[in-house]
């Protein structure tokens, strides 16, 4: 049996909570699923078992782009990109963000009868959101670089959702062009979330932010200090259009740039992109994104496992042990709450696979973290009550992305990975 492996070590009293409260709640045809735990009590390691998946966007992309040396085919595109907006449309519709969208994080199944799905991988700096009780800021900085959006890089004390929305017009960018599409260097001996050559690769290519287009732009912290004279820099920028090689009447480069608007009050929602004229116009996104018979399909090579793990010494905590713990927690809290089913899962007009039942979710009784009070989360849906996670004969071990670097993708380092 092979699976997708996640270590935490030392285990924490707060990761644990992510484990009991959010991970073993998520269930998801679009969204990785969690099938169990292990704990070494010796060294107070945790290990998190998730599905199998043999490809990741980031093993695809480097693959067309240094392999094939072809562009990934419009059908593929597409199939990606919807799927990817399903999974996220279902977490913001549960008040979830996930904080470090990029594309070793999205998994693609292989052979089996999952073939060709998405899956959101990686919710270590995920959080529920909504009516935070404090700044989110405290979090510390999130979002790998060149995935992050303005409004973090410019110190905002309050996001919303609307962070991971433009870290999937990047993606989407970056299938289109086999290339990062904001490619800065990271200054790494600081806490603080401002990068200035990250946001001079933003402003070359979509121009200088103006209060008149983000009104709320005066008030972010770095903007506001300019220690940095960001403000009176002048930049021609020669449209995104240009770079993305799309026309700028196009559905697919309409909705890039929805994903890419710099306030994020503006920005598309990932409810609103599922219903975008992109995906109804040929060809239609399906289940299966290696469907055969497209133009340009290309046979992906699996990425190679390592068989040495060892789990003597751990001990296995079962469905049953997950699900009594977490619920022992949120009895103790207040501010619980119940709401009707719902599933967040969107029609797709696809072709290929059919469509799998998605299951539902269990809401957080955790007033602590959510603040919830009551009503609608963002995509006008109330929070799904769900089952425990199912058994799954395929997981893996979690890839470690070799991450950016300062001129482009590093070379892929050997990482150990268990099957």
């Amino acid at each position: 049996m092979r699976f997708r492996m996640l270590i935490l070590h030392p285990f924490s009293p707060l990761r644990w909570k992510i484990v009991q409260h959010l991970l073993r709640e998520i269930s998801h045809e679009n969204v990785v699923l969690l099938v169990n735990v292990h704990i070494n009590l010796v060294d107070m390691s945790l290990y998190l078992a998730f599905d199998y998946a043999e490809h990741d966007l980031y093993e695809i992309i480097r693959h067309h782009r240094d392999k094939v040396n072809q562009p990934i085919n419009q059908y593929t595109v597409k199939s990606l990109l919807w799927q990817l907006l399903n999974g996220l449309n279902y977490l913001h519709s549960n008040w979830i963000m996930h904080r470090d969208l990029k594309p070793s994080n999205i998994l693609v199944m292989g052979d089996g009868d999952e073939q060709g799905v998405v899956k959101i991988a990686d919710f270590g700096l995920a959080r529920i959101y909504q009516a935070p009780l404090k700044p989110l800021s405290d979090n510390g900085v999130v979002v790998t670089i060149w995935y992050r959006s303005p409004e973090l890089l410019l110190g905002t004390k309050h996001y919303t959702s609307a962070v991971d929305m433009w870290a999937v017009g990047c993606i989407f960018a970056e299938l289109l062009t086999l290339k990062p599409l904001f490619q800065g260097a990271e200054v790494k001996a600081t806490q603080n979330p401002f990068q200035l050559d990250q946001l001079d690769k933003i402003f070359k290519v979509l121009g200088h932010p103006t209060p008149e287009k983000w009104p709320t732009l005066v008030n972010l912290p770095h903007w506001q200090s300019d220690v940095q004279h960001i403000q009176g820099r002048k930049y021609e920028s020669p449209g995104l259009y240009n770079v993305v090689h799309l026309s700028p009447k196009s559905p697919a480069y309409d909705l890039l740039s929805k994903m890419l608007e710099f306030d994020p009050r503006k920005r598309i929602t990932a409810a609103q992109a599922l219903e975008h004229e992109y995906f109804r116009v040929e060809p239609l996104p399906g289940i299966n994104v290696f469907a055969t018979g497209q133009p340009g399909a290309v046979n992906y090579p699996t990425r190679p496992v390592d068989t040495t793990a060892d789990f003597e010494g751990t001990t296995l905590l079962q469905p049953s042990q997950l699900v009594n713990s977490g619920n022992a927690v949120a009895n103790n809290m207040a501010g619980s709450h119940g709401m009707a089913n719902r599933s967040a899962s969107r029609p797709m007009h696809m072709v290929g696979m059919p469509r799998m039942p998605t299951q539902a979710m269990g809401p957080y009784n955790m007033a602590s973290q959510a603040g919830m009070g009551g009503g609608t989360n963002p995509g006008g849906l109330p929070l799904q009550r769900g089952v425990a996670p199912q058994s799954h004969q395929q997981q893996q071990l979690r890839r470690k992305d070799p991450g950016p670097g300062p001129t482009g993708y590093n070379p892929p380092q050997q990482k150990r990975r268990y099957g």
